[in-house]
């Protein structure tokens, strides 16, 4: 499958990633997890279906893509908008969107918002939503913006120099289910030469506590917009093991209902947070099928018609 760089201007910079398939293939957009890069679907992309045009984008603040600017916070809403960016320097107005963990949250708010302009929604080991107790919103966000407000006072702090192998033992701390192949393809966009050695090119502010909240009502009631057909992949040992906050854990059967009174896919598989990248094969036929059954033999049957 041609594989190809990406670039796409943004007022404050660019948002790179990269763009696999042939030109006129359905596009599907893939969203990475939270602190990852498109790197994270190198492994599954070959294996889905040839006749789809991939474009992996790194999120603002990740990968090779541009830092937001001095003051600005990163939240899902402003993701969103990123989505609406690229998918209008793409010129497409309709497509299917993977995303995974953070991405996948994203991907359904997106889908939430715009219902016309998603046809299917891959979410890789998430819900979609992620509720916080209406009795820890106020909390929450205040917490994120004194982390803001905290680093603004700060000096110009610069990042940590790493050696590759440091760099390496540093991810995997932080994703201890990683594969070794796994910590090489996310370093490959997650890592910057400098003198001395390298620095993680993420920015430091996407640690912070993402200030746009929504309560378990209002992810139901977005969740109740999406029209797109839906599947859900999730890990045996993946999100519900590694919730942040462990109240949101009690509204994961909520929404699993929901989305199974809309008759949308859900299906459990072996393997941790990051499967789809450690253990494609594991994923992808899930995936590929959904894309054929849902997208391209409803493309065929328009064009055949036509």
């Amino acid at each position: 499958m041609s594989k190809k760089e990406l670039s796409i201007p943004v007022p404050w910079g660019e948002i790179r990633g990269k763009v696999w398939g042939p030109a006129h293939g359905r596009p599907v957009l893939c969203l990475h997890g939270w602190a990852d890069n498109c790197g994270t679907f190198n492994t599954l992309i070959p294996l889905l279906p040839k006749e789809c045009r991939y474009v992996a984008v790194d999120l603002a603040g990740h990968g090779q893509s541009s830092h937001r600017p001095a003051g600005v916070f990163y939240t899902s809403t402003a993701y969103v908008a990123d989505v609406c960016r690229v998918a209008d320097a793409l010129q497409v107005k309709k497509f299917s969107i993977i995303g995974h963990s953070m991405g996948a949250d994203i991907a359904a708010m997106f889908s939430a918002l715009y219902p016309e302009m998603v046809d299917a929604l891959v979410l890789l080991d998430a819900y979609g939503f992620l509720p916080t107790d209406s009795t820890e919103l106020s909390k929450v966000m205040r917490q994120g913006m004194d982390e803001m407000l905290q680093f603004e006072k700060k000096t110009e702090e610069k990042k940590r120099v790493y050696t590759y192998k440091k760099a390496a033992e540093r991810l995997l701390a932080a994703n201890p289910t990683l594969s070794e192949q796994s910590v090489r393809l996310l370093l490959e966009r997650g890592l910057v030469q400098v003198e001395g050695g390298f620095v993680f090119s993420r920015d430091l502010r996407v640690n912070f506590k993402n200030i746009v909240r929504i309560s378990l009502e209002q992810s139901l009631e977005m969740q109740s917009r999406i029209q797109a057909s839906v599947l859900v992949v999730l890990a045996e040992e993946g999100i519900d093991r590694i919730f942040s906050e462990p109240a949101q854990n009690k509204f994961t059967s909520t929404l699993l209902q929901c989305l199974w009174d809309r008759n949308h896919t859900v299906v459990t598989v072996p393997g941790d947070h990051h499967v789809h990248l450690n253990k494609p094969e594991v994923v992808a036929p899930f995936v590929s099928d959904f894309l054929r059954t849902k997208v391209l033999s409803r493309s065929t049957s328009r064009e055949h018609k036509l």
